[in-house]
């Protein structure tokens, strides 16, 4: 045989042969920190959703108000459904997780969220627009349960910088809508209707990006229902009711702020613009401190700390509203908006209390479906108290009590404990 062909025999079997298993290994693993990260993303896109349906709705209420010729009953209704949704519903979101897959499930909160944003933008009345509301909200309720779930199955080793980096897209998703939903609606030139339907858009984008996640999952295997059915009984754990008050507690003190804040600032004689705005930065502040706070907390082997030093802030805030609001008003807003950071530290905490992902899908849906029933009616007795004393000192001291509860259950809820050690 010629030794050029000889040669060139050699090397077109060093071609062919196989791939060794060093680089086989280093394939694999670069292919596995490229679906963490693309599922990572998928987890934050999905998380900015979770609030536009609500916030982007608030400054354009009246005008919902006036076309649908709805009456200040269904309105009140309206503002009380996000609370309702997220307890009631939350609580089938296990069950559909452990019979989809969570993956799967996502995408039907996705789904649910886009239509019904989309669709209520073309209701013809009141009870159309209250039941399409309903479904967006009932998406955002099971896919608020299973963030939690997700990031204990698939990121065990990364709780705390996955809990941060959705907690923060959940804010950025927050104050973004509520900051441009007027401007927004003005500059695309139509009313109320197209103001709340372009948000459907978002919705769809984290949709088309969790069709392609639940596909990759079950094709890896990884996205599969989980086999049996979990024998923790939620209700016996003295760590899972701790969490839920805590949790309840936390989300009183949020909707109080986004509902009542302005006007405190307007009647200590601040303007109206510029209360939105304060409250805008109450809003902003939470955006990197949700990303910062769940990395701290869960490298701590207690959490209590973290709690009491964000209750202080509350109380610090609602000492300064109560005697002298107009004095330091960029102060009072800064240190509500670390106050309200107590929702990215509980979620951390849902995260690190359970061993498995099937038990932190059971505590999630537990926590925050008592939570939100707790939270429901904070805010209404607010009012109330406001419009009976025409002043905020009343109204205050009660936020100032269920912030020092806070604080106290906070410090309890973060002991290293995890609910199958209550079983």
């Amino acid at each position: 045989m010629p030794a050029d062909h000889a040669t060139e025999t050699r090397e077109s079997a060093t071609d062919l042969r196989a791939p060794a298993p060093a680089e086989v290994a280093a394939s694999d693993g670069r292919t596995r920190v490229r679906a963490r990260w693309l599922l990572a993303v998928a987890l934050a896109v999905a998380a900015f959703n979770l609030r536009p349906a609500v916030a982007a709705l608030g400054p354009q209420l009246e005008q919902v108000r006036q076309t649908l010729h709805m009456n200040a009953a269904v309105a009140g209704l309206l503002t009380a459904l996000p609370s309702l949704c997220f307890a009631l519903v939350g609580f089938a979101a296990p069950g559909l997780a452990r019979r989809l897959g969570p993956a799967i499930t996502v995408c039907l909160g996705m789904a649910a969220i886009t239509l019904g944003v989309a669709a209520r933008s073309f209701a013809p009345n009141s009870a159309v627009f209250l039941l399409l509301s309903a479904l967006a909200l009932a998406g955002i309720a099971v896919s608020n349960v299973l963030m939690p779930v997700l990031v204990k199955r698939y990121f065990p080793d990364k709780i705390g910088p996955i809990t941060g980096l959705y907690s923060m897209s959940l804010a950025l998703g927050t104050s973004v809508a509520a900051a441009v939903a007027v401007p927004l609606t003005t500059a695309l030139g139509g009313g109320w209707r197209v103001g709340l339907g372009v948000w459907a858009g978002a919705g769809a984008l984290a949709l088309a990006l969790w069709l392609v996640q639940a596909a990759t999952l079950r094709r890896d295997g990884a996205g599969a229902p989980a086999a049996g059915r979990s024998r923790i009984r939620i209700t016996r754990s003295r760590t899972a009711w701790l969490l839920g008050v805590f949790f309840g507690l936390q989300a009183t003190a949020a909707y109080a702020t986004l509902g009542w804040i302005p006007q405190i600032f307007q009647d200590a004689g601040v303007s109206a613009a510029r209360s939105g705005v304060l409250l805008a930065v109450t809003m902003a502040v939470s955006a990197p401190l949700g990303f910062v706070i769940p990395s701290l907390a869960a490298r701590l082997p207690h959490q209590g700390p973290v709690a009491a030093v964000l209750a202080a802030c509350g109380l610090v805030a609602y000492g300064g509203l109560a005697f002298a609001p107009a004095a330091a008003p960029w102060a009072w807003a800064l240190l509500l908006g670390v106050a309200n950071c107590a929702f990215p530290l509980v979620l951390t905490m849902i995260g690190l209390r359970s061993r498995t992902s099937e038990g932190v899908a059971k505590l999630s849906a537990f926590v925050q479906g008592l939570g939100y029933l707790i939270s429901v009616p904070g805010p209404v007795l607010i009012g109330v108290l406001y419009q009976r004393e025409h002043g905020w000192y009343g109204p205050l001291a009660l936020l100032a009590a269920l912030m020092t509860i806070q604080l106290v259950v906070g410090l309890r809820a973060g002991r290293p404990r995890q609910i199958e050690d209550d079983m």
